[in-house]
């Protein structure tokens, strides 16, 4: 067995000094996340839909650790005014940020639309990380080791882009649309490595995926069957937050953990298990899908940066 297979979160080299930014930090994956991170003394801002929440997390991580260097600001995902409020916070705050951890999503839901008309899943998953990516990078440029991780699902390998009816106007299906999303982080995430490697920055773009997990994720917004199945029928099969949150740990601070790379359980069926790297889909994979959603997400989110040229 490898190093990386046999990889825990206590083998976290010490962060201290570093900054992490963490979406979605205040529950599941993110505030696991949070947590281990401050433990080897990383200061985090968790950016969160609900200050209070978050608030009620780092009074939570503090009182097991005192003196814990934490940080709440509000960030709506979906909202792109808020994407740029928020990053325009986070210059106000930081000189520098070492590691954004792209760590929200919703799942699921009835068809909605955000503030600016996308439908809420691409929107929230993708648009709004795509958004806060573009607005911090000159952030990250001047990191320690600086990472941008992102962190997609095996359902990506499920997932296609609806171009031609992003909206959901004519045809819109829950898990179609989440597999849609995760598929655009999966593409994302490469499609920014090329870029990055190619513009010769020293920030890295990493993928990961946390196997299936027990996390608000699979109650909170879906409905029906889909709620039934990975909310209820199959969660006492998942893994603790904690143990779902390593991919993801090990992208962001592991040494070894190179640009480009995909992290994800190594059990079968990659459903639970330690950190090791997985296959990306070879259509998430493909450079001309990179360019045409590279494309779109600056056209919708009106957020350029990287020229592929």
């Amino acid at each position: 067995m490898t190093r990386q297979q046999r990889w825990t979160a206590e083998q976290i080299p010490d962060q201290t000094k570093r900054v992490f930014l963490v979406t979605g930090a205040n529950s599941g994956l993110g505030l696991a996340t949070t947590r281990a991170i401050v433990r080897r003394g990383g200061h985090v801002i968790l950016a969160v839909r609900d200050v209070e929440k978050g608030r009620r997390a780092v009074a939570d991580i503090t009182a097991g650790r005192p003196g814990a260097d934490l940080k709440v600001r509000r960030l709506d995902l979906a909202d792109l005014d808020s994407v740029r409020t928020f990053a325009e916070q986070v210059h106000a705050d930081h000189p520098r940020l070492d590691v954004l951890v792209n760590n929200a999503g919703v799942m699921a839901p009835p068809r909605r639309l955000s503030a600016q008309g996308h439908e809420l899943q691409f929107a929230g998953n993708h648009l709004g990380h795509f958004a806060l990516t573009g607005l911090l990078l000159d952030l990250l440029a001047d990191g320690n080791d600086p990472r941008v991780v992102t962190v997609t699902s095996t359902n990506h390998r499920q997932g296609r882009l609806f171009l031609d009816d992003l909206t959901g106007e004519r045809s819109y299906s829950p898990m179609g649309f989440y597999n849609q999303s995760k598929f655009a982080n999966a593409v994302f995430g490469r499609e920014l490595h090329r870029r990055l490697t190619g513009a010769g920055s020293p920030v890295r773009s990493l993928l990961a995926h946390p196997g299936y997990t027990a996390t608000r994720l699979q109650t909170s917004a879906p409905v029906g069957l889909v709620k039934l199945v990975f909310g209820r029928l199959l969660i006492p099969l998942a893994q603790s937050p904690d143990r779902g949150a390593l991919p993801q740990l090990y992208a962001a601070t592991d040494p070894s953990a190179q640009s480009g790379e995909f992290i994800g359980p190594n059990g079968p069926a990659e459903l639970r298990g330690a950190p090791t790297r997985v296959r990306l889909s070879p259509a998430a994979a493909d450079a001309e899908t990179g360019r045409r959603l590279w494309e779109v997400s600056q056209r919708l989110t009106e957020v350029r940066y990287l020229s592929s040229d």
